[in-house]
């Protein structure tokens, strides 16, 4: 018989990091290259590949980071995640893009530098092994809506400001507490999805979210991954159910796993129980055997 002592000592801890602390964070190792993906000076991605002793392609991950959309953080605190997520066997391709204030980041252009991001696959495959088979998204905070939208994005209007012709499919979405719902996002007080829209009012939000929310563009066609833990913001948590809720209904594939004692930045933590989950999602959307297990 377990005893309740045991099960709470065996039960995963999270270290409920800060933003702080993250920011901090360096990877081991530098990545195979940094390439422009248009000719703005801040949209570049890293780029690594997996070390492999075969000639075959590896699957991609496309990392797109948060920070409230903000220009105060890069791509350099998610840069730790990538280096693991590589370490799996999957390339990885670490998006920089214009945030709110830096020029040009203006609606739709920070929507438009994800889209030119992830569609980069394409010319990466021309030099890289990279199966385009096989393109993966994975974002966190802010990053998550932009990693979820991008996976929608194919449902656009040919008349929507954000359209682009012949987005790239994916295979997979792993969304790390992402804002995938604008509107009720901006219900719950956070007012800068506004800027994102770049919308004066509600009335504003509500006619732009129609192409640059995720929750909009259901369904998708593609499974996802949603991840977030019980020490994030309540409103957060429950647009994550209604976000599943709602994309389920609709036939999507969704799996929602709400971590208990994680906050806000324990999920993008390598060396934190959250890791073993997104390295399980990785691995199935991706079809990679557990290097571990080999």
């Amino acid at each position: 018989m377990v005893t309740p002592h045991a099960q709470e000592a065996s039960a995963p801890t999270f270290a409920n990091l800060s933003d702080r602390d993250v920011v901090g964070w360096l990877p081991t190792t530098l990545p195979d290259a940094r390439i422009h993906y248009s000719s703005e000076a801040l949209t570049y991605g890293d780029l690594r590949m997996p070390r492999s002793d075969t000639d075959e392609k590896a699957p991609l991950v496309v990392v797109i980071h948060g920070g409230g959309w903000e220009s105060s953080y890069s791509s350099d605190y998610v840069a730790r995640l990538a280096e693991a997520v590589t370490a799996l066997g999957a390339a990885t391709w670490n998006l920089e893009f214009r945030r709110l204030n830096n020029p040009g980041s203006e609606f739709p252009g920070m929507f438009l530098d994800i889209s030119r991001g992830v569609d980069f696959a394409r010319e990466l495959a021309r030099e890289y092994p990279i199966d385009l088979d096989r393109v993966l998204l994975l974002g966190h905070s802010s990053g998550g809506h932009l990693a979820t939208w991008a996976a929608g994005r194919r449902n656009l209007s040919p008349v929507s400001p954000l359209y682009v012709k012949d987005p790239l499919r994916v295979r997979g979405v792993i969304d790390l507490a992402g804002v995938l719902d604008l509107e009720h996002a901006h219900s719950a007080g956070r007012t800068d999805v506004l800027q994102v829209v770049r919308a004066d009012e509600p009335a504003g939000l509500s006619a732009r979210a129609r192409d640059a929310s995720a929750i909009r563009l259901l369904p998708f066609g593609v499974p996802q991954t949603l991840i977030i833990g019980t020490k994030d913001n309540p409103w957060r948590i429950e647009s994550h159910r209604r976000y599943r809720d709602t994309g389920t209904a609709l036939g999507d594939d969704i799996d929602l796993i709400e971590l208990e004692g994680a906050n806000h930045f324990d999920v993008v933590d390598p060396s934190s129980p959250a890791w073993e989950k997104i390295a399980s999602a990785v691995r199935d959307y991706a079809g990679l055997r557990n290097r571990d297990a080999s």
